[in-house]
């Protein structure tokens, strides 16, 4: 921010009671959020990202007709830019800035959306191309089609990665003249939901959270040649959890030593130890809060969106043993995702 301020911003589910995006401000030194504002310009914005220069926010809407959105943050509260942009799929969960496009993860529709963005930072008014996933898994009912549920860019920017719930798999793609094409589909295992991926810091591996299973499936990514290998799975609660538990969440620690995970059915949080190709469960901890939903980590601090207890919860991460700490946190009805600046 040009007055030096940092800034977390906050989705959440209108339609259950939520502010729609809530801006707080940061501490640098305990983590703490203030709350700054509030503005509800679009129904259920559940994701957002911050552009690099951190100028422009965008949210998704998580609804039927799925749209997604941009805002000017150039102040205490967020001014929408422009009218949000439908984005031809349905249930929009995610999205990330990829080649000068916005993709959205459509997951009632089980596609993938690209939008121009306009040198502004503002939304062209249409999508420029629509990648509709196939395929199914074995459990019923939530796998008898496709669910796309993330979408991002990996390290080196040359590849849109696609995880998909409903089909077992994550999808590499391309985007050429606006057009999205599959390259390479990695089959993780049967059953196994996958819904959530983050990359090492070194851009050599990347975890898969599973949401059918509580497990993360470690992988090796190979950039070059856009390829993914899956080459093991770890799980992140111990003993042996029910099927309704859920996991959620994943981040990775900025010095790649630790992988961090959320589990809803739990409400826990799950830290696990990076050695070398393999994960190791150290430790789990209260997330806080009840349904923690999304993760974020920054300086120090991992910031945990609790959707049903309705507050965001800030940690203290212990720098030897990845380990949180509770440090407070703040009322967000509904919340679902904390993006920070």
């Amino acid at each position: 921010m040009a007055d030096g301020r940092r800034r977390a911003y906050i989705g959440s589910f209108t339609a259950a009671g939520g502010p729609g995006i809530l801006t707080a401000e940061v501490d640098p030194g305990s983590g703490a959020l203030t709350v700054l504002s509030s503005v509800n310009a679009v129904q259920d914005p559940s994701c957002l990202t911050l552009a690099p220069d951190g100028k422009t926010l965008y949210a998704v809407s998580e609804t039927a007709d799925g749209a997604v959105a941009a805002y000017r943050v150039d102040g205490d509260k967020p001014e929408p830019a422009g009218r949000p942009v439908p984005v031809d799929g349905s249930g929009p969960t995610h999205l990330g800035l990829f080649d000068g496009h916005i993709l959205t993860a459509n997951y009632g529709s089980g596609s993938v959306t690209a939008v121009p963005v306009r040198p502004d930072g503002a939304l062209a008014r249409s999508a420029s191309s629509v990648l509709r996933h196939s395929g199914a898994g074995p459990h019923t009912p939530r796998q008898q089609g496709p669910h796309p549920h993330q979408v991002q860019s990996d390290p080196s920017g040359r590849w849109a990665v696609s995880v998909d719930l409903g089909t077992d798999s994550v999808r590499v793609c391309t985007l050429t003249d606006g057009a999205l094409a599959l390259h390479r589909e990695t089959a993780l295992r049967p059953g196994s939901g996958p819904r959530h991926l983050a990359f090492h810091p070194d851009g050599s591996h990347a975890y898969v959270i599973n949401e059918l299973t509580p497990s993360v499936t470690v992988c090796r990514w190979d950039a070059a040649t856009g390829v993914l290998t899956s080459l093991s799975e770890t799980p992140v609660l111990p003993g042996a959890p029910g099927r309704d538990a859920y996991p959620s969440g994943i981040v990775t620690s900025p010095d790649g030593r630790f992988v961090w995970t959320a589990t809803r059915g739990e409400d826990v949080l799950s830290v696990l130890a990076v050695e070398g190709e393999e994960l190791r469960l150290a430790a789990t901890v209260h997330c806080g809060g009840h349904w923690p939903r999304a993760l974020a980590a920054s300086g120090g601090f991992l910031y945990v969106a609790n959707e049903r207890s309705g507050d965001v919860t800030w940690f203290a991460v212990d720098a030897l043993t990845g380990v949180p700490r509770r440090g407070g946190s703040i009322r967000v009805t509904a919340a679902s995702c904390v993006a920070l600046g």
